[in-house]
């Protein structure tokens, strides 16, 4: 695996399996931004496959963060991925970055993910472990999966429809990106989120009116959990609805803050490259 450092653009070696990485390759580097993970979806979740969801994120993230502590200077800025399934399966209580964590497998991968950039803290580095939401973007995640058939009017919500799903577009989780490596005052967990989360049938109508299609056909939880299994549940079942709080008080503003606005902007993506 390689990362590429913000400050420089050059590539350096990373091998988080194996525990190894071109410390040498980061100096000088100011900022670094680190996402890398094993897919969460796609597969269902063997006990195998979970160790390796664990151990990509949390010994991967603990290479790097022992890494940056030894460079001198050291870098200014950590944005280190996380997820809003720290939060579990919480129904449809508001959760903002003060609020607890859950108790799925999710929620705790989350914890130990996070607690892995300590020795980047320990070293005086400014880490933000940003708690992403479900992504949009036309170039992968959800979003390429769900529109064929939704483009075939046989889309529409997933078991009771009633869970809450919590959103961000690509576009606005770069520029948070950008504004948090800026902004030296804000430090730990940051939801990076909308302001304007939905419940799943919320989100299934929004997206079957974007590309003028009815959202009939309802996909039960039986054979969610049945098909897919723990990864089913604690993806597309679990309900998490979180606030921005802490990237809206440090002055971000939101392009696309609504979801009817970040999905034309995504399927206009499409529309304009002709994919």
């Amino acid at each position: 695996m390689r990362c590429a450092p913000v400050a420089q653009g050059a590539e350096v070696r990373w091998d988080p399996e194996v525990g190894t990485i071109d410390a040498a390759g980061l100096e000088g580097v100011t900022g670094v931004v680190h996402l890398a993970g094993q897919p969460l979806a796609g597969r269902r979740w063997s006990a195998r496959y979970k160790r390796r969801l664990v151990d990509s994120r949390v010994r991967g993230t603990r290479v790097l963060c022992e890494a940056l502590a030894t460079l001198k200077p050291a870098p200014r800025v950590l944005l280190s991925a996380s997820a809003i399934g720290y939060y579990g399966d919480r129904g449809d209580e508001l959760l903002d970055e003060d609020s607890d964590a859950g108790e799925t497998f999710l929620a705790d991968l989350c914890e130990q993910w996070e607690a892995a950039t300590a020795p980047a803290a320990a070293a005086g580095i400014r880490v933000v472990t940003m708690r992403m939401g479900i992504v949009l973007a036309v170039g992968g995640g959800i979003l390429p999966r769900m529109l064929p058939a939704f483009r075939l009017a046989i889309g529409g919500p997933i078991g009771s429809g009633a869970q809450w799903l919590s959103w961000i577009g690509i576009d606005d989780l770069v520029a948070a990106m950008e504004h948090l490596l800026r902004c030296s005052d804000v430090a730990g967990p940051v939801n990076m989120v909308s302001p304007q989360p939905v419940t799943n049938a919320g989100f299934t109508g929004a997206l079957a009116k974007a590309v003028n299609r009815p959202a009939r056909l309802r996909l039960p939880a039986s054979l969610v959990k049945v098909a897919m299994g723990q990864m089913g549940q604690e993806l597309l079942l679990s309900s998490t609805r979180v606030l921005p709080s802490k990237l809206q008080a440090s002055g971000f503003r939101f392009s696309c803050p609504s979801l009817e606005s970040a999905l034309g902007t995504e399927i206009g993506k499409l529309v304009g490259g002709h994919r």
